[in-house]
């Protein structure tokens, strides 16, 4: 069975008042007190922001744990440092982003100016292990039409410091101004891709590998393919169900590769619709059909998606889990959705980032 690893980013803020805080260092030091817990949280790119990666887990349940585990670690530290962690994939209020002082967010803010400043945005990006790059690379080929459906499913950034930004992922919108980010092209063979790799870092645009951000990518430091198109998810059980949803798309992939079948040709200008679609809407309008690329009813391409990936989430035992967090999801709505209903209740974007520490606490 596949193994499935998680990394999460989470918004550093003021428990009382909600607005981000450049303390990062200061819970990472705490952290790091704990000699258990090192290699757990990382620095990201500004000091408002936490990152923890989950070891490699073969079962759902057991990585489900370890992420609700991770979360209330870094709550813990948070607080031992006077704030409090939230998984918002933006920040609802303003801040003035905080570029962390190493030499490669040195390098990156000189090189990219605003677009730098302006990162503070959150992300969820699953590590599913595969046999080689060449199976990676087939993999990579065909999850492309499917990745859009994880966004909308993952979306959790409605408000864009202080505003209303009329989309349900802004991060990721934000997330495009990266000079590599995106959908690709088909790429065949391991060969060409790491030729499009080299050729890419020989250009002197970007620093190294580790700023290849495709959608999906072969791991420069794990032997797995990685998924980057998620939100950070405001419930940890939604998570789970995007890294299920990788892994069945990976197998899935996998599968129709050894067969023969052809990766379907969707150009990258298609693909960079649907993910403005995903992007804009979300679970709560329409969606371009990974199949068709026709705007489609979002429950409908939601169920498109398990079934392209029922034969690997049966056979891994996950294809009821996944069933039922989609229908909550579609019934309840994911975080972009309680965001907005928060702050229509409570008038207050305050009030909606300290609702959502409790939330990110609670799992």
């Amino acid at each position: 069975m596949r193994t499935v690893g998680v990394e999460e980013e989470l918004l550093l803020v003021d428990p009382e008042t909600g607005e981000p805080q450049a303390l990062s260092a200061a819970v990472l030091a705490h952290a790091e007190r704990e000699e258990k817990e090192q290699d757990v949280f990382e620095k990201e790119l500004h000091d408002q922001m936490l990152e923890f990666a989950t070891h490699p887990q073969s079962g759902m349940e057991a990585l489900g744990e370890e992420i609700v585990r991770c979360r209330k670690e870094a709550g813990r530290h948070a607080r031992e440092t006077g704030c409090a962690v939230a998984a918002l994939a933006t920040s609802p209020l303003p801040v003035s982003p905080a570029v962390g002082m190493t030499r490669r967010y040195r390098w990156m803010a000189e090189h990219y100016g605003i677009a730098t400043r302006e990162q503070l945005v959150l992300g969820c990006h699953v590590h599913v292990s595969v046999e080689s790059d060449e199976e990676g690379v087939a993999v990579i080929d065909r999850v492309r039409p499917w990745l859009a459906v994880l966004m909308a499913l993952s979306t959790n950034s409605p408000f864009w410091m202080g505003r209303d930004s009329g989309y349900s992922s802004y991060r990721s919108r934000v997330w495009q101004r990266w000079p590599s980010a995106g959908p690709t092209e088909l790429f065949h063979s391991p060969e060409r891709y790491h030729r499009r790799v080299a050729d890419m870092v020989a250009t002197g645009t970007i620093l190294d590998e580790g700023m290849i951000y495709f959608d999906a990518r072969l791991s420069p430091r794990y032997p797995t393919v990685e998924i980057r198109v998620s939100d950070v998810c405001l419930h940890a059980d939604t998570a789970v169900l995007i890294a299920t949803l990788a892994r069945g798309l990976v197998e899935t992939a996998a599968r129709e590769w050894r067969a023969g079948r052809e990766p379907v040709d969707h150009s990258v200008s298609l693909l960079r619709l649907a993910d403005w679609r995903a992007a804009r809407s979300g679970l709560t309008g329409e969606l371009l059909h990974p199949k068709t690329m026709r705007r489609t009813p979002a429950e409908t391409v939601v169920r498109a998606l398990l079934e392209h990936v029922e034969d690997a989430l049966r056979d891994t035992g996950d294809l009821d889990l996944a069933r039922t967090t989609c229908q909550e999801l579609l019934r309840h709505g994911n975080g972009a959705q309680i965001q907005c209903a928060l702050l229509e209740r409570t008038g207050s974007l305050r009030d909606v980032v300290t609702e959502c520490v409790r939330q990110t606490q609670a799992g």
